[in-house]
C-alpha cells in the first residue's frame, strides 16, 4: 500500500477506507468545477476515475482551473491525471477525450457508480442529467457558479435519493458575469462532499 493511502485508511478507518476505494467516479467535463472536484475526492480518498473532456489547457484557465502554467496546450485529462497522481500516485484514470453526446453518454459513464456534472453549456447539462437522473448511479450537477461575494447563496438541493445539484441556481456564466476562483471551488468542493457523504451515507 502506498504511503496516501497507507496514512488516510489510518485516518479514516478500514471500514470507510473500503467503502471509498469500491466506488468509480465519473467527472463530465474538466473544467472548473470538474479538476477542481477531482481534486478534493482525490484528497478524500478516491482513486478510481474516469474523466471525460476533448479540451486542452489554456493560460485562461488558469484562474480558475486545476492546472498549471507549464500545462499549457496539454490535453485536460492528461493534465489533470498528472496533477491528481502528484497528490495519490496509485489514483487510477480512465481518460476520454472526446465530445459527450446523446449518443454515447451513456457507455463512456457506465461502469461508473457516480457521475459528477461539470459541464459550461446547458444543453450539455441537460444532456447528463437525462441520461442518469432515475438511473441508479448517483448524480451531482451544478447550476449557477458565476460571479463573486455571493458565496452564502450556494446550496445543496437533494433532488432524488440519487440526484443533488449545487450552485446558487440563479447565476450563468456570461461576458457580464465571470466564473471566479473563489465561487467556482466552493461550488466543485460541495459536489465532492456530496459524493462522500452519499458513499460513507
Amino acid at each position: 500500500m502506498r504511503e496516501f493511502d497507507a496514512a488516510f485508511k489510518n485516518y479514516i478507518g478500514e471500514k470507510n477506507f473500503k467503502k471509498i476505494k469500491s466506488v468509480k467516479v465519473g467527472i463530465a467535463g474538466i473544467g472548473g468545477l470538474g479538476s477542481n472536484c477531482a481534486a478534493a475526492l482525490v484528497r478524500s480518498g478516491f482513486c478510481d476515475f474516469t474523466l471525460v473532456d476533448f479540451d486542452v489547457v489554456e493560460v485562461s484557465n488558469l484562474n480558475r482551473q486545476f492546472y498549471f502554467l507549464h500545462q499549457v496546450g496539454m490535453l485536460k485529462v492528461d493534465a489533470l491525471e498528472e496533477n491528481l497522481k502528484k497528490i495519490n500516485p496509485s489514483v487510477s484514470v480512465e481518460k476520454i477525450a472526446k465530445k459527450v453526446s446523446e449518443d454515447n453518454v451513456k457507455e463512456i459513464f457506465e461502469a461508473c457508480d457516480v457521475v459528477v456534472e461539470a459541464f459550461d453549456g446547458v444543453k450539455s447539462k441537460c444532456m447528463i442529467i437525462g441520461a442518469f437522473m432515475r438511473s441508479k448511479k448517483l448524480l451531482v450537477a451544478a447550476s449557477g457558479i458565476a460571479g463573486f461575494g455571493d458565496s452564502d447563496e450556494i446550496e445543496v438541493r437533494k433532488i432524488d435519493d440519487n440526484f443533488y445539484i449545487v450552485g446558487d441556481m440563479v447565476s450563468e456564466v456570461n461576458k457580464r458575469c465571470l466564473s471566479f476562483a473563489p465561487k467556482v471551488t466552493a461550488v466543485a468542493a460541495k459536489q465532492a462532499d456530496v459524493v462522500l457523504s452519499w458513499v460513507l451515507k
